[in-house]
């Protein structure tokens, strides 16, 4: 994706073709400039974004407009992740869990409480408790935990053998991204891996309102390696029915 979606060009371009999106969207900007005032950080900022995409659907919180395709996309990313190596003894870190859209999934395969989701956002993390019940997953025993950052101090050293985030990084400022590429590597076992998807742009990155950030490849490979961390393109994954991009991190030897 070469565009800005940021510009304005774009914006008047995507309201001609799509005139049902424009009052969604004025009302998105009122949003954004109202939480700007009554929010310290991005953290805080999203927090109160998701608060209010939660009180209306949990689903469409995580980005999904229909139970149909919340279930189609938890299982793109459960199928991906199993067919690149994730085994029911691997105890795995999924860093903005959101409602277990991919959650209940891996729960129900990984080994007793060997899944971990943690979530800036408590609001989301009370539907995730939901769809534990609804699934009949209790005796799998997830650990569920709000964060308020992406250190992840309270984990231990090299415990994780799968962190995984899906659409985080689409909606994160570099700073934030920055921040756990800076601990992610303790809590990695040596073999251990993590996956992420971001929204991809092969021109200027931007973002639209704080909700929504694009970036180069090359930009996050390199942010990678100033922490000791290995970056690869995920070639495979742009052939699934996907927007975001995938890249997958290692720590080097």
């Amino acid at each position: 994706m070469k565009h800005n979606r940021s510009s304005l060009a774009h914006q008047a371009r995507y309201a001609l073709t799509h005139p049902g999106r424009v009052v969604p969207h004025l009302r998105r900007l009122a949003r954004d400039a109202w939480l700007r005032l009554r929010t310290r950080d991005h953290v805080a900022y999203y927090r109160a974004v998701m608060r209010s995409d939660t009180a209306r659907s949990p689903e469409g919180a995580v980005g999904s407009h229909s139970h149909k395709r919340w279930l189609a996309l938890g299982r793109m990313q459960f199928d991906y992740l199993k067919e690149h190596g994730l085994k029911p003894e691997f105890r795995m870190l999924e860093i903005g869990c959101g409602n277990l859209r991919a959650g209940h999934l891996f729960i129900d395969y990984l080994d007793q409480g060997n899944y971990y989701g943690i979530d800036i956002s408590p609001d989301i993390l009370f539907a995730a408790q939901d769809t534990i019940v609804a699934h009949g997953l209790r005796d799998k025993l997830p650990h569920l935990t709000p964060v308020r950052d992406l250190r992840f101090a309270f984990l231990p050293d090299a415990h994780f053998d799968v962190v995984h985030a899906h659409s985080v990084f689409s909606h994160s400022p570099l700073p934030v991204i920055e921040e756990c590429f800076a601990h992610v590597g303790r809590v990695l076992r040596p073999q251990g891996w993590f996956d992420f998807t971001f929204d991809r742009t092969e021109g200027q990155e931007h973002h639209v309102l704080r909700e929504d950030f694009y970036y180069r490849t090359e930009t996050l490979v390199a942010l990678a390696g100033r922490y000791g961390l290995n970056a690869v393109f995920m070639d495979d994954w742009e052939r699934l029915p996907h927007k975001q991009s995938k890249i997958r991190i290692t720590r080097r030897a």
